[in-house]
């Protein structure tokens, strides 16, 4: 597969038709011949192109801080999880970049307790939480626990000292995030992600 870009006095200069290619090649790569891009996602996903190798005079025209993560929301089934996982193929290489179902992540703590949050409270990990708020409250010994709340308020405080950004996907929107999270995490959220979304009626590319 040709690469998606030229390189020009030692930059890499990225072609959006060829990067589409390069992704599509790569989705049925992964997830078989079914996989494909659709057009009426190309502003979506040019816009995780340019945030992804860091372009930032479109970044800017886009309203994207190349210095925060991604929140990617949508209905089910328009592919967010899928993009969030091809799109790391532009992305500079990292120690650590790990996709997670925040469903398994609250699981975990309801085995493993309030470890699993200090788990995510690392600096040198770059995580993506996908289908953020699906998960529920979960309990420790009796204790209750909103995991994802309080690890995001963690990946916040990384983020603000350590510069680490933080990805996730969600269906949900922004008054359904802070109904479950509350508002001071939703405040976070804010200043923690760059928001890129689906159009409401985006098809479920599962059917």
């Amino acid at each position: 597969m040709t690469n998606p870009y030229k390189i020009v006095d030692n930059i890499k200069q990225y072609d959006f038709m060829e990067s589409w290619k390069f992704l599509e090649k790569m989705g049925k790569s992964r997830y078989g011949d079914q996989f494909m891009l659709f057009k009426e996602d190309k502003d979506v996903i040019y816009k995780l192109l340019v945030y992804a190798i860091q372009d930032e005079e479109n970044c800017q025209k886009h309203g994207i801080d190349p210095n925060k993560g991604i929140l990617l929301t949508g209905p089910v089934g328009c592919g967010k999880t899928s993009l969030m996982t091809l799109i790391k193929l532009f992305m500079p290489p990292v120690h650590g970049h790990v996709m997670k179902p925040a469903r398994e992540v609250a699981f975990e703590f309801n085995t493993h307790g309030h470890q699993i949050i200090q788990k995510h409270a690392t600096p040198k990990t770059i995580f993506c939480y996908d289908d953020l708020g699906v998960e529920q409250i979960m309990k420790h010994y009796g204790n209750d626990c909103n995991v994802m709340a309080e690890i995001l308020l963690s990946r916040y405080e990384l983020f603000i000292t350590h510069k680490t950004k933080t990805h996730a996907t969600t269906n949900l929107n922004a008054g359904e995030l802070e109904k479950l999270y509350g508002n001071r995490v939703r405040s976070r959220m804010r200043e923690l992600f760059n928001l890129i979304a689906f159009d409401s009626k985006a098809k479920d590319k599962r059917k």
